[in-house]
């Protein structure tokens, strides 16, 4: 291929591919003419640069998405580098409930506000309780994956019920 028809730098998927053309000869002082014809993206990269923007326009709604796809990942890479990061984390489990009984002691709640706390203290619980797990004998040993399939699931209804009537 010559390289007045070369694309020049990196080649990207929607790259632009230019043609230098020659000075011509009796003109010294002019400059060369350069044509830019842009390539036409690919149908996959149209379908992911959709996709990608779909989901930046919904971050805020699927933020346990994210958190439950990063709890995956990192209690994977728990359970890979060190196994008995599970017990560390079986003692954080106490957290939620230790966390409820002072909120009813400070501040006393009762029906809806109570159960909203008791709720999300029921779901925190549970999901400490499965990263524990998770670290300690791999996110898919057993039944873990649908554990955290359906705490995924809860959280994500939770928050779209919540972030609608609020």
């Amino acid at each position: 291929m010559s390289s007045r028809t070369r694309a020049r730098g990196v080649k990207t998927a929607a790259s632009v591919h230019t043609v230098h053309i020659p000075r011509q000869r009796g003109r010294r002082g002019a400059e060369p003419f350069v044509v830019v014809v842009p390539e036409r993206p690919t149908l996959t990269r149209e379908a992911l640069g959709f996709l990608g923007r779909a989901l930046w326009k919904g971050r805020r709604a699927l933020a346990p998405t994210g958190i439950a796809v990063l709890a995956f990942a990192g209690t994977a890479l728990l359970h890979t580098v060190a196994w008995w990061s599970g017990l560390l984390l079986a003692a954080l489990a106490t957290g939620p409930g230790l966390w409820l009984g002072i909120m009813q002691h400070r501040h006393p709640a009762c029906s809806t506000a109570f159960a909203w706390r008791a709720a999300l203290t029921l779901l925190a619980t549970f999901a400490l309780v499965w990263a524990a797990l998770a670290a300690g004998f791999g996110p898919l040993a057993g039944s873990l994956e649908l554990v955290w399939l359906l705490t995924w699931i809860t959280a994500q209804t939770a928050w779209l019920v919540v972030r609608r009537t609020h």
